[in-house]
């Protein structure tokens, strides 16, 4: 199989080859390991490749290239180094439930990807593994803090992989790298064994992927509950994929045009939402411009979502220091990350107790949008990636407060998702017709409504197809 004939398929489309015996295993990641070779020194996707992976014997993506992120799942005997200089030379016990999904799903995991330090960003340039270069244009950021997992698929490097969510994390590199991008409801997908929840249940496990059908399939594949987790949530009768054949029916949306923190989106980012806001009524939805109350004011929804950040970034760290022995300081670890430590060391636990309260407010207003509407609409962000570097200018000179706010700066829309708990969902609906860099829309549902998510996005990718659209740095290419 060439590189270029492999990158032509999704994951179910390779698995269906591989199912019907047009070719095998070894040669699907044959064209795999080629691409990551030849592309990988370009975008900077990958950490650490895995040559010697067994191959899959069942499972509904038997055979089929995989990526996990360096961070939020462990794989047995592999390094789990968090993106971080603190953590270089960790090695997994076990495989986590999550890792072990993925193998029963017949996934065949060829590396680790790049990760901003401890995830706590919103473009993944850390120190530990370099800048990861946007696909569409190299001189940008791929996003954060998947861009290692989101610019290997839209390079064409696997079909689909592995990502997480603590603050717009599967949905800020999905729309900075034209992909789809699903983060599910809290407690879809089990985090443990080791820990019950990430980040007091901001972070989410989930996929990026270059086709709708293939994150529901996958959804499939991850979802439900593990031995001894928190709690359970409704699963769905149908499956994910399924979903993606029903039509969504009519629905009322919200739609948001500019963040809640009086910032004006760019004009393109603007244009294109209003662009597919008709399109949505064209295809027989209710779209209403709205005043989004969440409960909370801007400066009150950051303070809180800086409390949950940095009291978790703080005891990870900690944890992380005691397990290696080193010490937390400037050689281990980069400013921003030593600013969040120092927050969080500082804050008591009332004062994370308080930020528990102002996240029930905002879960308790953002259910009564949900009884009113079926959707928000919202750019995904409200500019276009920002070239590498300019994001982390200056990072040694703002404390903990002040870098949450330069996260929230860039990537005001996705947060709200992750308070709430709700599945929310990044569609690479739009183009800027200046760069030709992608531009995506932000779709959020109720607790629970992965389903409608998917009825909905599928919809958009017949009626508004984006897979003919291919970035430079494009494995089809080699």
């Amino acid at each position: 199989m060439k590189t270029s004939e492999y990158a032509g398929y999704d994951a179910l489309g390779l698995a269906e080859l591989i199912a019907t015996g047009q070719v095998t295993q070894a040669e699907v990641s044959a064209a795999a390991l080629s691409a990551i070779e030849q592309l990988n020194p370009t975008v900077n996707a990958l950490v650490e490749v895995w040559g010697d992976e067994p191959q899959a014997t069942d499972g509904p993506f038997k055979g089929v290239p995989f990526l996990v992120k360096d961070l939020g799942l462990t794989a047995k005997g592999r390094l789990n180094e968090l993106g971080s200089r603190l953590a270089a030379g960790c090695v997994a016990d076990e495989d986590s439930t999550l890792m072990s999904r993925l193998r029963q799903a017949g996934l065949v995991t060829l590396g680790r990807t790049t990760t901003p330090e401890l995830a706590a960003s919103t473009t993944t340039e850390a120190l530990f593994s370099g800048p990861t270069r946007n696909p569409w244009d190299l001189s940008r950021s791929a996003g954060g803090s998947s861009g290692g997992s989101a610019a290997a698929v839209a390079a064409g490097l696997v079909p689909a992989a592995h990502a997480t969510d603590g603050g717009g994390s599967i949905r800020v590199p999905a729309a900075s790298t034209g992909l789809f991008g699903l983060k599910p409801s809290r407690g879809r997908v089990p985090m443990g064994p080791a820990v019950d929840e990430v980040w007091a249940g901001l972070a989410v496990h989930g996929v990026v992927s270059r086709t709708v059908r293939d994150s529901a399939a996958l959804l499939d594949a991850i979802e439900g509950p593990a031995t001894g987790d928190p709690f359970e949530i409704i699963r769905p009768q149908d499956s994910y994929l399924g979903q993606t054949t029903r039509e969504p029916g009519a629905l009322r949306i919200g739609l948001l045009l500019h963040p809640l923190n009086g910032a004006r989106c760019a004009e393109p980012v603007a244009n294109a939402t209003r662009d597919i806001a008709a399109q949505l009524q064209g295809l027989g939805h209710n779209v209403e411009a709205i005043n989004l109350d969440i409960g909370l004011s801007w400066e009150g929804f950051v303070e809180m979502n800086g409390r949950f950040w940095s009291t978790n970034t703080a005891a990870w760290i900690n944890a992380i220091a005691a397990g290696t022995g080193r010490s937390v300081d400037a050689s281990t670890l980069e400013p921003a990350t030593l600013a969040l430590h120092e927050w969080g060391c500082r804050l008591t636990a009332t004062d994370l107790l308080e930020a528990m309260y102002l996240r029930n407010l905002v879960t308790r207003s953002m259910g009564c949008f949900f009884s009113r509407y079926d959707i928000l609409l919202s750019p995904t962000l409200p500019e276009l990636p920002p070239v590498i570097g300019r994001y982390n200018e200056g990072q040694a000179l703002v404390d903990g407060r002040g870098w949450i706010d330069r996260v929230f700066a860039h990537s005001p829309f996705t947060a709200l998702a992750n308070v709430t708990g709700s599945p929310s969902m990044s569609v690479p609906l739009a183009f800027d017709t200046e760069t030709g860099l992608p531009i995506g829309m932000q779709f959020s549902a109720g607790f629970g409504r992965e389903d409608r998510l998917l009825r909905l996005a599928a919809q958009l990718e017949r009626a508004l197809p984006w897979s003919a659209r291919k970035p430079g740095a494009w494995a089809g290419n080699l």
